[in-house]
């Protein structure tokens, strides 16, 4: 498997699990820096490696009227502050052709939106300027459909990716995780993520907005890394019911040290017997 080098820890090839985590959106800058001095710490203290993630432009909200952050430039300038002064990885979500020159030069990982994962001349741009790709399956998109990702990304020259897994479509309004996806992709020879709180997500269930049932995530989290996967993806908020975005399936800033205790002793267990 293909193993990524960032900052000081690897991604992939039997490497413990990577935190993927941090709000939905920024709401504003003391928040935000806030939940990541918060994980940066815990992860210190559990030395689980960390990449910061938040959106500075939620492109996909379910209504018109839904809060979408505080855009590109401002966006940008909080993520960069953050990565500068807590010297950690940054992620964030791309949306369109405009924003990649921009985005490439703060984020150290790019990611492309589930609804996005099909489109190739998005992809394949974003791939070029990345120095981390990290793409999103969409809930449309068999497991195997992902080696044409990858052979897209791959034609680029850039090797550098990672899958999330994020659920698929159950019907109307819900999501379904087949954990049998996670070794498929991981076979493709790339590093593998577990979205935990989107896939627990109501897409639209609440008419002008997303539900979820954010209880549902500790038992998605523990069953994932029991699988064996390279990276975690998690949002999480002070006060969920509050926030601006996906609050209904994000986790409270508090349970997290636990569920990573937990998590932990479970990748170590996985990785030893793969080894």
């Amino acid at each position: 498997m293909k193993q990524i080098t960032l900052q000081d820890f690897a991604i992939g090839g039997g490497a413990p699990f990577v935190l993927i985590a941090g709000p939905c959106v920024i709401e504003d800058e003391e928040k935000t820096r806030d939940i990541a001095v918060f994980l940066k710490r815990i992860t210190g203290e559990l030395e689980i490696p960390l990449i910061f993630k938040a959106s500075y432009d939620k492109a996909n909200r379910t209504s018109i009227n839904s809060y979408r952050g505080p855009g590109l430039i401002e966006g940008l300038r909080i993520l960069k502050g953050i990565k500068v002064e807590l010297e950690i990885p940054v992620l964030s979500d791309v949306h369109r052709f405009e924003e990649i020159e921009m985005a490439s030069q703060v984020l150290d990982v790019m990611q492309v939106p589930a609804f996005l994962s099909r489109q190739t001349d998005f992809i394949m741009e974003v791939a070029r300027k990345a120095r981390i790709i990290n793409i999103k399956k969409g809930q449309f998109l068999a497991p195997w459909d992902v080696s044409n990702i990858l052979t897209k990304v791959s034609s680029t020259g850039n090797e550098n990716i990672m899958i999330t897994e994020r659920g698929a479509s159950f019907g109307y309004n819900n999501l379904v995780s087949d954990f049998r996806a996670l070794p498929i992709m991981r076979d493709m020879g790339y590093p593998v993520v577990f979205d935990a709180t989107h896939s627990v997500q109501f897409p639209g269930g609440a008419g002008d907005a997303s539900g979820g049932q954010r209880e549902m995530v500790p038992y998605l989290s523990r069953a994932a890394v029991a699988v064996g996967i390279d990276g975690l993806f998690l949002e999480v908020h002070p006060d969920p019911e509050c926030a601006l975005c996906d609050g209904s399936n994000s986790l409270y800033l508090d349970s997290l040290p636990k569920l990573l205790s937990v998590l932990k002793g479970i990748d170590g267990i996985v990785k030893k017997g793969t080894k």
